[in-house]
């Protein structure tokens, strides 16, 4: 994920959650958010943080 403007990452992530239904999409979008925020400032962890937890819950409803 080299190259990757956080800001705008989370932004498309958030725009995209009610697109992401199956089991695979949201597990690769959420390893991605969660080494994002073990990267990105401080500042932007706790969006971060919130889509995780957005993340996790959809995955329990996947198919």
């Amino acid at each position: 994920m080299s190259g990757v403007d956080p800001y705008a990452y989370l932004q498309q992530v958030s725009m995209r959650m009610h697109e992401l239904v199956s089991r695979s999409e949201i597990e690769t979008v959420l390893d991605e958010v969660e080494y994002l925020f073990e990267v990105i400032p401080p500042e932007l962890q706790d969006t971060a943080e919130e889509l995780i937890g957005l993340l996790r819950a959809r995955l329990k409803h996947a198919v």
